[in-house]
């Protein structure tokens, strides 16, 4: 059994005041096609039970394919609250996006890589030179493409991106219309599993200092900062019960995300790093990403993050 942790029950007292001095609270989540630990909560029911017992109300959207639609659903007051990756916040806060990040959880450098077609004559980020690459634009997979070229000594242009959503990456990826495709899971494991696929460059190979960040609109961090802290302490259990069983985890990814069961033991493996508080550590590794996105001309300005960090105890 599911059981939050110090924090989550600290947040319950606190939302339990606020709601009874307020009215009800409701908080809108974007959740995404993904093997985070919002969908165990989902599948699990902890989320909505640890909320209504402080009299809060959950309202789900979603699935999104990425990031990048569900903080656009943030930014326009759809929604309150989503997950996605560190390069995705980066990006967002370079848009102006008023949001801050309460989660972090570094990605396993097996969650993120660069793929090629099993039958492809590349077999270093070199021999990817002349070709093209499926990317999210801004987002992890433009981010560990560029690293990896980086780190190889590459050009910057010497790879065409082409920036398309994941299901349509991996559409052009099968139809032979790219050379390769940066992405993620689920998608990862689903093209490797297809065999079509190979690894090329895994996130460690790239450099990669992203991780999946949990982020909440400023508005609603400002109004209800006891029920982020509570949303947290639920992440934080699921979390903790998604790394002592892997392979249960990946299950349940597997069945939300309408997979075959073989990709469960897989995805348990790569996604089940620990998830914690934003701290100095996640901050530096932060700032050093969107150091990084200047340099490389990803955004044009470094937005300021330090502000939009919450570290809640």
């Amino acid at each position: 059994m599911l059981r939050l942790s110090r924090r989550g029950l600290l947040g319950a007292a606190l939302v339990a005041g606020t709601a009874r001095a307020e009215g009800p609270v409701t908080l809108r989540i974007a959740y995404l096609k993904s093997t985070s630990d919002l969908v165990l909560a989902r599948a699990h029911g902890s989320l909505e039970r640890a909320m209504t017992a402080m009299g809060v109300r959950v309202e789900w959207a979603g699935p999104y394919a990425a990031a990048a639609p569900a903080i656009e659903a943030l930014s326009a007051g759809a929604v309150d609250m989503t997950v996605g990756s560190s390069t995705a916040f980066v990006t967002a806060r370079a848009a102006g996006v008023d949001m801050a990040m309460f989660g972090y959880q570094r990605l396993s450098p097996a969650g993120e890589c660069i793929l090629v077609k099993s039958a492809s004559l590349a077999r270093s980020v070199v021999d990817l030179a002349g070709r093209s690459v499926a990317i999210n634009r801004g987002g992890t997979g433009e981010y560990i493409l560029v690293r990896a070229m980086e780190k190889a000594g590459m050009a910057l242009d010497s790879v065409r991106r082409v920036y398309l959503s994941p299901p349509d990456a991996k559409a052009a990826f099968e139809g032979g219309s790219v050379d390769g495709w940066a992405i993620w899971d689920p998608f990862l494991s689903i093209a490797v599993a297809s065999r079509e696929a190979r690894v090329l460059a895994d996130g460690a190979a790239c450099g990669s200092e992203n991780a999946v960040a949990y982020v909440v609109s400023g508005a609603y961090l400002a109004a209800h900062r006891s029920v982020v802290q509570a949303v947290l302490g639920v992440l934080e259990a699921e979390n903790a019960w998604g790394g002592a069983h892997p392979d249960e985890a990946g299950a349940i990814w597997a069945q939300e995300l309408g997979l075959p069961a073989s990709l469960g033991p897989r995805l348990g493996r790569n996604n089940t790093p620990k998830l914690g508080r934003v701290g100095a550590e996640a901050a530096a590794q932060i700032g050093h990403i969107a150091d990084w996105y200047v340099a490389n001309r990803i955004i044009p300005n470094r937005p300021d993050i330090a502000s939009y960090l919450a570290d809640i105890e």
